[in-house]
């Protein structure tokens, strides 16, 4: 059974009509269309256009992205700079997918995400300081300086992890929503992922146990067309990820992952569903990366083609004019924001810069999150047996 499309009309005059397709979960009131495949999405026209977005609305979002781009644009420079350590990964190219869904959450729902959330920490309220102090390793950032860039993780914010092993996060996250629908919240929690971990058996396993025990999760899947650098098409018989729902009556969706506001009215959709239905739910959007899977790789997979048609794809670029397009946001105001964006910015890598370094003594101190007899505090040099 096809699930009705979605659109959305921005003040913008391009991309004015949206499309999302995907397949409802089938159940005894619903019976499976076929062999439970999505069936193709309805031509233009076939929806109505909803409330064109305020233009106060749309300026936001912008400059959201904006944020994250010259912030991870910061990072990669501060990287070559041996500031940063370890490994790094950059949202560029992916800050309309990022805002996006972070706009359909409330302030009270949990995040999980994998080790690309630089710009999902931003985008949940933490601030640049705090999310550069960590890539820093210092004590000021968001996980006192051990995590760094894989890691950030916030309580308070409710951005419970990003995770470097490949998929990690996802039986974590259904374990979550499990914790909130035993304790009767009302919270929904949002697990993202790359497409790689559609392929994993944790991914699987974890879409089966929320599908049987209706768990209050929604799994984003940010397909950005490579598993590091293999294609979809050649890591997945089925290349069209949102469709694995299907095989646990998971009602699923695609969404133009480069359409800030797309994105937002997919994500409420299934945000929305499972807080009041406690349903599972399975989106994906396509979002290409305009850079190489980290900030080390050099994209040589990529054909000069490619490369080209991402900077046609830049959503940061194509929001941009469409706003100056509408006369919502015109060169001169773009560039006093960028400005002011940029600054801020540079605060936040000035105070990352300036910020110490965690003590070692702190090392185990948030190993755990209540103390647990017998925990090992040892460092690597200690004697197993003290004198």
């Amino acid at each position: 059974m096809a699930e009705t499309t979605r659109s959305a009309t921005k003040a913008a005059p391009a991309r004015t009509t949206r499309r999302a397709r995907g397949t409802k979960a089938s159940g005894p009131a619903a019976a499976p269309a076929g062999n439970g495949a999505a069936s193709e999405p309805a031509v233009d026209g076939a929806a109505p256009d909803a409330p064109a977005e305020s233009a106060e609305t749309l300026v936001a979002y912008y400059r959201q992205m904006l944020l994250i781009r010259r912030f991870e644009e910061r990072a990669a420079r501060a990287y070559t700079e041996a500031k940063i350590g370890g490994y790094c990964h950059l949202n560029l190219g992916e800050e309309a997918t990022v805002v996006g869904l972070m706009a359909a959450l409330r302030p009270t729902d949990y995040l999980f995400t994998n080790y690309r959330e630089h710009g999902y920490a931003l985008a949940k309220g933490i601030s640049a300081e705090r999310v550069m102090a960590e890539l820093y390793g210092r004590s000021t950032g968001v996980s006192k300086g051990w995590g760094g860039s894989m890691h950030l993780f916030d309580a308070e914010a409710r951005l419970l992890g990003g995770y470097g092993i490949v998929g990690g996060q996802v039986p974590l996250a259904a374990g979550a929503a499990l914790a909130v629908s035993y304790k009767g919240g009302d919270e929904v929690v949002m697990c993202h992922m790359g497409d790689g971990t559609t392929a994993i058996g944790a991914f699987h396993e974890s879409l089966n146990i929320a599908g049987l025990w209706d768990l209050p999760v929604v799994f984003v899947v940010i397909n950005n067309g490579l598993g590091m650098g293999t294609t979809v098409e050649h890591s997945a018989a089925e290349p069209e990820l949102y469709r694995r729902g299907a095989a646990y009556r998971m009602e699923s969706v695609r969404v133009d992952g480069t359409d800030v506001v797309a994105v937002r009215d997919a994500a409420r959709h299934a945000v929305e569903r499972a807080r009041s239905e406690s349903k599972p739910y399975l989106l994906e959007t396509t979002s290409p990366r305009l850079k190489g899977h980290s900030v080390v790789d050099p994209a040589r997979y990529r054909s000069k083609e490619e490369k080209e048609a991402l900077k046609a794809a830049d959503p940061l670029a194509r929001l941009a004019l469409e706003l100056e397009e509408a006369g919502i946001l015109s060169h001169d105001e773009r560039d006093r924001l960028d400005a002011e964006v940029t600054a801020a910015i540079d605060a936040a890598a000035a105070f990352a810069d300036e910020s110490p370094a965690p003590e070692v003594s702190t090392l185990f101190d948030y190993t755990y999150a209540t103390p647990v007899p017998g925990e090992l505090r040892r460092l690597p040099a200690d004697p197993v047996f003290s004198s």
